[in-house]
């Protein structure tokens, strides 16, 4: 007996389930069902390919294929794109699939299939789609489709991208309050494209909002029954201005499932839904963590050597410079030989740990502010507390150190420092580490706050530059540190 094919790609797991225990079910699928176009892609004839091609389209889930296309030759895209069973499976292929696979669609496609694409395609979903759309080919095709359903679109692309505007769709249920539950659930059945789940919002006769309506009033009470009877009131609303963050931050503290948008007479102008609200989570955890490791890349798995090294270059540079500088600092010292033949020894230490120690400020810090748990009632206290951990963390650390390093050199006869005790060099990396780490705190504590008071993303703070800067201030001070102490022992 045949299987369906997802029962084979499940089939096929059970072999790997102990080994890749840890790895998502849905990430084993995207293996094997890029193993399965891979092979397809690499058949020796075209006749081979196309047939191959089109009956994995058939087989599997358009949301797979769409995560899985982004594996394939950028060229081969427009192909498993084609072969897609019905037009409702190419909308969900373009939705879910990934920027990159987009461009090489909207490069193939032509506008009588771009039209009844975007036909189809939600409105608040064709705004993000039209991201990767030459403007000229936006403009062409905001002629062909329907002109109700173009000027939403419009009106949408106005708004900032990273602002509630952007996120909103303008297509939800929006009723007056002397209309009955019957007369509503017959418009909502003569609009099944819409989805009702996003909300049921009760206006006044002028249009202002005033409440919306659980689905589960809906199903529970006589038809009869006039909505403002079942209505609740709404508690939280934004305007289109709202930044992601906000919405987020709403979404998240009061566990809402749907979060209307309105402007500044009450007008509802759109609703946020909750899996909106999750993407925008995604992209902000994306763009948070790239921007801690230094980069603003999007991963493509098709994009060459050169491309993700300009990428990653401007920021490789400051650290570059910063690097030299450190070497500048360590020369000038050269001439206090007595010093610099033990410091330089523990300088790896001191820059590991005074970076680590301000890593962790700053991410505690980021965090905060990303939740929105940094008001300005309790900045001042959030400040004080980790200025004083990061400080009584390296006194704790650079004692320890300290008498690690006196009772080795101790036991060991000998000082690390030719012309000096053992108790010199302990004395140098306590007070130099005790330095270093409080440096640290200071950076990691406060360039989040300076990012943010400018208009940067805090999230910078913990990126390469901000790490390299401390590397060269943690280590001055250390080498001042180490001057300045040897001064009484040698």
């Amino acid at each position: 007996m045949d299987l369906h094919p997802l029962e084979e790609i499940e089939d096929k797991m059970l072999p790997q389930e102990e080994s890749r225990g840890s790895e998502s079910k849905t990430g084993r699928i995207d293996d094997l069902l890029k193993e399965k176009l891979e092979n397809a892609v690499h058949k020796q004839t075209s006749k081979v390919l196309l047939h191959d091609i089109a009956k994995i389209a058939c087989e599997h889930s358009p949301i797979d294929l769409a995560y899985a296309a982004s594996h394939l030759p950028p060229n081969v895209r427009p192909v498993l794109y084609e072969n897609l069973p019905n037009r409702d499976a190419k909308v969900k292929f373009i939705v879910n699939t990934d920027s990159d696979t987009r461009v090489a669609l909207f490069r193939e496609l032509d506008d009588v299939e771009l039209k009844k694409l975007f036909e189809r395609v939600p409105t608040d979903e064709a705004v993000w789609l039209i991201e990767d759309m030459p403007e000229r080919r936006f403009r062409r095709l905001m002629e062909l489709i329907d002109s109700k359903k173009a000027a939403r679109i419009k009106e949408l692309k106005k708004h900032d991208r990273k602002s509630a505007g952007r996120l909103m769709t303008s297509e939800f249920f929006a009723f007056t309050m002397d209309m009955t539950i019957g007369d509503a659930g017959a418009y909502i059945r003569d609009n099944p494209r819409i989805d009702f789940t996003k909300g049921i919002f009760i206006l006044n006769h002028s249009g202002e909002l005033q409440g919306y309506v659980p689905a589960r009033n809906m199903m529970i009470n006589p038809v009869q029954t006039p909505l403002r009877q079942v209505m609740r009131p709404v508690l939280h609303k934004v305007t289109a201005e709202a930044t992601r963050e906000e919405v987020i931050d709403l979404v998240e503290r009061y566990k809402i499932f749907s979060l209307p948008v309105v402007d500044i007479d009450n007008f509802l102008i759109g609703v946020i839904a909750h899996e909106d609200i999750v993407e925008a989570m995604e992209d902000l955890a994306d763009e948070t963590i790239a921007r801690m490791a230094g980069t603003n890349e999007k991963f493509a798995s098709h994009d060459s050597i050169l491309k993700r090294f300009v990428t990653r270059a401007p920021w490789l540079i400051v650290t570059l410079l910063a690097g030299l500088l450190n070497v500048g600092v360590m020369s000038s010292f050269h001439k206090h030989e007595g010093i610099l033949t033990f410091a330089i020894f523990f300088v790896p230490l001191i820059t590991g740990m005074s970076g680590n120690v301000g890593l962790q400020c700053s991410t505690v810090l980021i965090r905060a502010m990303a939740m929105g748990g940094l008001s300005l009632g309790s900045r001042k206290e959030t400040i004080k507390k980790e200025l004083l951990s990061g400080i009584f963390t390296g006194v704790i650390f650079g004692v320890s150190c300290g008498l690690l390093v006196y009772i080795l050199d101790f036991l060991a006869g000998s000082s690390i420092a030719s012309s000096g005790s053992p108790f010199a060099v302990a004395t140098v990396v306590t007070v130099g580490l005790i330095g270093g780490c409080a440096a640290g705190t200071f950076l990691g504590v406060f360039s989040p706050l300076f990012f943010s008071r400018i208009g940067v993303d805090p999230a910078i703070a913990a990126g390469p530059i901000v790490t390299a800067f401390n590397d060269f201030l943690s280590m001055t001070i250390y080498f001042l540190i180490a001057w300045g102490v040897g001064l009484f022992f040698f």
